[in-house]
C-alpha cells in the first residue's frame, strides 16, 4: 500500500481548526503554517472566516475544491458527517485526531466501523482514529498536534500511542537525532502496523525503522512484512503488555510454558525485528543502528581509563553473549611501545587515568587495524586529568567507520562537554558501559539475522492420509483430546520412531502383549479423562516379566478406579521399554495471531522448574531448529562437555521440523507434546516416550 496520500499530500484541510492556542485545532494548524508545508492549507470552521493568516471555510463542501488530506479535529459527534464530506472534496486521505471511538465501548467500536466501510467505499485511507497524526521532515509536513519539527534524519517512528509518539519526539531532540518521518496509528482503524512498515520499508529517506506496539492486528502479515522491511534496514520495536501469563487453560506443557508474550517474541526472532525490553534501550539500538556499521562478529574490544567500568563492561559483553576479544599479538606488541608501562594491553585496553586523547587515539587505531576484533566500545570517567571535549573530538577524528564504536562517558557534568562533542559527530555514547554493550548486542543480533542462510524448509515423506482419517474421526466424536495411543499413532504417520506396543484391556491381554514384543515394558494407562498419568500411579516402568504384567495391569486399574471413580478407563498401553538416553520435550502450541509455536527444552527439572525452553514459529527449517537448541541453557549437556556424552542433536532438529510440518499440514491441531523425546548417540533414532495432543472442535454450521 502506497501512504503518498498521507506523507506527500499537495493539499491539507484542518477540519476543527481553532484560534484558541492549545487547542487540538489550533496545533495542527499551526504547526502545519509554522514548519513550512509549502502544499495548500485549509482551515475549516464555521465560526470564523480566518485563522492564522489563512482564510478559512465553515465546511469542507463549502471550499469546493478537491483536497487529497483531511485532518478531522470535532468532537465524536460530528466526525461521520466530515468524512461523509471528504468523498464530496475528492479526498485521498484522512486522519482522525478525535478519541472516544473502539477505546471506549461498542457504541465508539460501531461508529469506529461505520467510519472504515465508509472510506474503503470511497478510496479513502484513514489514519486512526485516537491519533496524533504524522510528521514528515523531507516536505516539511508537521501534520499533528505534536511538538516542533525534528531536524531531518534517516529514522521514522510509528506508535501506537500518541503520548508516546510525543515522547520520542522530544527524546529524539534531546539525542540530537534526526528524524525522517513520525506516525501515530492510534486505533488503526484501517491503517495498521503492517501498512506503515511495508511504506517505510520502500521509503528511501528511512534508514532505521522504530516503532511502539501494544499488540499486533494480523500476525502473518506482520512476519511478513517485518521481514521484507528487516531486510532492507533494521526495524527495532518496543512491545507492551507482556506480564499477564497464563491466560488460557492449557492441557500441554507447551501451551503452559507459552505466556502472553512469547509469540510476539518468536515472531520478531523469525523477522529480524530487534526487540527493546524498555523505552530507554528502543532509542539505544535506534542510535547505534542509525550512526553505525553492523558488527563482522561478537568479538568485543574495551578501552577505558579505568579499571572499574572495563570490569563491568567484561562482564556485560560476557553476560550478553558475545566474547571479550584477544588482541593479536602483533597488535599487543604495538601499544607496549605507545602507551605508558602501566598500561594494560589486555582486554580491556586500560589506558590509565590520566591518559589524554592520544592514548585513546592509539588504542583505537589498533583495534581498527585487528582481525580479531569485530567491535570497540571506549569508556572515559572524569578524573583530574581527562579532557572529556578533546577526548570525544580526537575519537571522532580517528574511527575509519571499519567498525563499529560505541563510547560510555561515565558521570555528570564533568564529561558533558564530551558527551556533546560525541552527539554532534553522530557517535553513540551510553551513560554506561551495560547500556553500550546491550546496544552492541543488539546489533550484532541483526546483523547475525542478515547474514543467516536462505530459508529452505524440508518436507518429509508421511503418511498424510492416515492423519486426515485419525482426526476427523476424533473431531466429528468431540473426542478432542488424543491420548498416548492415538497420539503415538499420528507420530508415527510423520516418520518418529515408535516402541512397539499395544492397548489391552485385560491383564491377559497385557501380558500377551508384553510376551510378543519382549520384556521389560512400560504400562501406561489410557483414559480419555486422565492428563497426567504419573501424578495417579498410572505409568509402570520396567515391568520385567509375565506375572508382573498381569499383577500391574490388576494394581494399576483398582488404583486408578479408587483414586478418580468417574475416569472413563480404556485399558492399559504395554509398550517396549525405550532404550536409555537423554530426555528432552518437543511441542507446538498455536497462537490466535501467529499460528503454531514449536517447543524445545529438557525434560524433568528442566522444563517444569527451570523453565529453560525456547520457541520459534512454525515452519521451520534445520538451521532453525538446530539455533532453537543452541539458545537453551542447557545445550552444553547435548553437546557433551568435560566429559559427558553427547546426543544426536540433528535427530532433535529432525523431530522439530517433523513436528513444524505436521502441525502446518493440520491447522486443527491446537496442542502437542512429546515428552519425553528419547535421544541417545549420533546416529541412533530418537523415540517418542510419551504423547498428546488436543484437537479444535469442528466449525458450527451456519
Amino acid at each position: 500500500m502506497s501512504l503518498d496520500t498521507l506523507f506527500q499530500p499537495k493539499s491539507v484541510a484542518v477540519v476543527g481548526a481553532s484560534r484558541t492556542a492549545g487547542k487540538v485545532g489550533h496545533d495542527i494548524l499551526a504547526n502545519l503554517i509554522g514548519d513550512g508545508f509549502q502544499g495548500t492549507i485549509v482551515p475549516v470552521n464555521p465560526s470564523a472566516d480566518e485563522l492564522l493568516g489563512l482564510p478559512c471555510f465553515p465546511s469542507l463542501r463549502e471550499y469546493g475544491q478537491e483536497v487529497e488530506l483531511v485532518i478531522v479535529a470535532v468532537p465524536r459527534p460530528l466526525v461521520k458527517g466530515v468524512v461523509e464530506e471528504c468523498a464530496k472534496v475528492k479526498a485521498k486521505g484522512v486522519i482522525i485526531t478525535t478519541a472516544g471511538f473502539r477505546e471506549s465501548g461498542p457504541e465508539g467500536l460501531a461508529l469506529e466501523q461505520e467510519l472504515v466501510e465508509y472510506c474503503r467505499r470511497y478510496d479513502i485511507q484513514l489514519l486512526g482514529p485516537n491519533c496524533l497524526g504524522l510528521i514528515n521532515t523531507e516536505n516539511q509536513l508537521n501534520a499533528s498536534f505534536a511538538g516542533a519539527m525534528p531536524s531531518t534524519g534517516g529514522i521514522s517512528i510509528f506508535s501506537q500511542s500518541g503520548a508516546l509518539c510525543a515522547a520520542m519526539l522530544d527524546l529524539a531532540a534531546g539525542r540530537h537525532l534526526g528524524l525522517a518521518k513520525l506516525v501515530s496509528i492510534g486505533n488503526k482503524a484501517d491503517i495498521s502496523e503492517v501498512d506503515i512498515l511495508s511504506y517505510l520499508a520502500k521509503d528511501e529517506q528511512t534508514k532505521v525503522i522504530v516503532g511502539y506496539l501494544e499488540d499486533i492486528s494480523t500476525g502473518n502479515n506482520f512476519v511478513k512484512a517485518a521481514e521484507e522491511a528487516a531486510s532492507r534496514k533494521p526495524v527495532v520495536i518496543l512491545k507492551s503488555g507482556t506480564t499477564a501469563a497464563g491466560l488460557k487453560a492449557a492441557a500441554s506443557h507447551t501451551g503452559v510454558l507459552a505466556d502472553a508474550d512469547t509469540a510476539y517474541g518468536a515472531a520478531f526472532k523469525r523477522s529480524g525485528v530487534v526487540r527493546a525490553d524498555t523505552f530507554e534501550a528502543l532509542f539505544d539500538y535506534a542510535t547505534a543502528l542509525s550512526m553505525l556499521p553492523l558488527p563482522a562478529g561478537d568479538n568485543v574490544l574495551i578501552i577505558t581509563n579505568a579499571g572499574g567500568p572495563g570490569t563491568m563492561a567484561a562482564d556485560a559483553v560476557e553476560n550478553a553473549g558475545m566474547q571479550v576479544a584477544e588482541l593479536d599479538s602483533n597488535t599487543a606488541s604495538a601499544l607496549r611501545d605507545q602507551l605508558p608501562r602501566a598500561a594494560s594491553v589486555g582486554n580491556p585496553i586500560d589506558v590509565l587515568g590520566d591518559a589524554d586523547p592520544e592514548r585513546y587515539v592509539a588504542a583505537i587505531e589498533a583495534a581498527q587495524s585487528d582481525p580479531a576484533v569485530d567491535a570497540i566500545l571506549v569508556i572515559l570517567t572524569p578524573q583530574a586529568m581527562t579532557r572529556p571535549a578533546e577526548t570525544a573530538q580526537a575519537i571522532a577524528k580517528t574511527i575509519d567507520g571499519s567498525k563499529p564504536l560505541v563510547a560510555s562517558f561515565m558521570g555528570g557534568s564533568d564529561v558533558m562537554p564530551g558527551r556533546k562533542e560525541l552527539a554532534a559527530t553522530g557517535l553513540p555514547d551510553y551513560e554506561s558501559p551495560e547500556r553500550a554493550v546491550a546496544a552492541l548486542k543488539g546489533m550484532r543480533e541483526y546483523a547475525a539475522w542478515k547474514q543467516r542462510p536462505p530459508r529452505m524448509v524440508t518436507r518429509f515423506r508421511v503418511n498424510r492420509r492416515k492423519v486426515e482419517r485419525i482426526l476427523a474421526r476424533r473431531q466429528r466424536t468431540g473426542r478432542l483430546q488424543l491420548g498416548e495411543v492415538k497420539g503415538k499413532a499420528v507420530l508415527g504417520a510423520y516418520g518418529f520412531r515408535i516402541p512397539s506396543g499395544s492397548l489391552a484391556s485385560s491383564a491377559e491381554e497385557a501380558r500377551e502383549v508384553a510376551e510378543r514384543i519382549g520384556f521389560p515394558v512400560a504400562m501406561k494407562i489410557v483414559s480419555p479423562d486422565i492428563v497426567h498419568k504419573s501424578d495417579l500411579g498410572g505409568v509402570h516402568l520396567n515391568v520385567a516379566d509375565s506375572e508382573a504384567v498381569e499383577d500391574t495391569y490388576d494394581l494399576m486399574t483398582i488404583k486408578i478406579g479408587k483414586k478418580v471413580p468417574d475416569a472413563r478407563i480404556e485399558g492399559v498401553y504395554v509398550e517396549k521399554m525405550a532404550t536409555k538416553g537423554l530426555e528432552v520435550i518437543i511441542g507446538m502450541t498455536r497462537d490466535p495471531q501467529f499460528g503454531p509455536m514449536l517447543m524445545f527444552g529438557l525434560g524433568g527439572i528442566f522444563v517444569e522448574v527451570m523453565k529453560d525452553v525456547t520457541f520459534h514459529l512454525a515452519p521451520i527449517t534445520e538451521q532453525e531448529a538446530v539455533q532453537m537448541l543452541k539458545s537453551t541453557k542447557s545445550y552444553a549437556m547435548l553437546e557433551g562437555r568435560r566429559g559427558n556424552k553427547g546426543v544426536d542433536i540433528s535427530a532433535i532438529a529432525s523431530g522439530l521440523q517433523r513436528i513444524s510440518q505436521l502441525t502446518t499440514d493440520f491447522p486443527q491441531i491446537l496442542e502437542l507434546d512429546i515428552n519425553p523425546f528419547i535421544v541417545g548417540d549420533f546416529g541412533s533414532d530418537p523415540v517418542v516416550a510419551d504423547a498428546r495432543m488436543t484437537l479444535a472442535p469442528l466449525p458450527e454450521e451456519k
